[in-house]
């Protein structure tokens, strides 16, 4: 589980190809704190590391990821956000996060807006996926507060510390996010439409 509180960003080094899958190989700060078989959320995508080798880490993404990320886009020189699972002990700084991108979403629009910026996507509605005002979402990981929430598209504000420190710095209108929707509000959905038998 995760917080959506992202600790770092990661540079994409390598892609290999294996058949249906993709082999990310990535180099960031705390690579020498990693073990084999960790779990970390990349652009919210949990995923294991099979390999490290100095400052550099691997981690394997099936077919099945590639089609509902934005993972098969990424190409050497990307950057990629970076969380480590929760500790038991730790603080919820965000909100509950399982690592499970529901779809990915278009950038609309970027806004500045006295120092921080407002980012706009818009989505295909599926199944249970919604955001309501005021509500969470994480957006390549990060846990954000909708904004203008709509049925298909919503807002977030961004502040400059976490566009500085994630790769909002480089979504413009065009970028394919990945978007994990609020569990709880998807649990809720699903609840409501078996009772109202819809």
């Amino acid at each position: 589980m995760f917080s959506g509180i992202v600790e770092t960003t990661a540079t994409v080094v390598a892609v290999r190809e294996e058949k249906g899958n993709k082999h990310f190989t990535l180099r960031c700060p705390f690579t020498r704190e990693l073990r084999i078989d960790q779990s970390i959320a990349h652009n919210g995508v949990c995923l294991t590391v099979v390999d490290i080798d100095g400052d550099d880490y691997t981690v394997t993404a099936v077919h099945e990821t590639l089609l509902k990320s934005n993972l098969g886009l990424l190409r050497e020189g990307d950057l990629v956000n970076l969380e480590r699972s929760m500790r038991p002990d730790a603080l919820l700084d965000g909100h509950i996060v399982q690592g499970h991108v529901d779809q990915t979403a278009l950038c609309t629009g970027v806004e500045e807006a006295g120092g921080s910026w407002y980012f706009s996507f818009r989505y295909v509605p599926q199944g249970d996926n919604t955001t309501v005002e005021k509500g969470s979402v994480a957006v390549n990981g990060v846990s954000l507060t909708v904004v203008d929430s709509k049925p298909d598209s919503f807002r977030v504000a961004i502040i400059p510390y976490t566009y500085e420190h994630t790769n909002f710095c480089r979504i413009k209108e065009g970028t394919t996010v990945n978007i994990e929707f609020d569990i709880v509000g998807k649990y809720i959905a699903r609840l409501m439409k078996n009772y109202l038998g819809k």
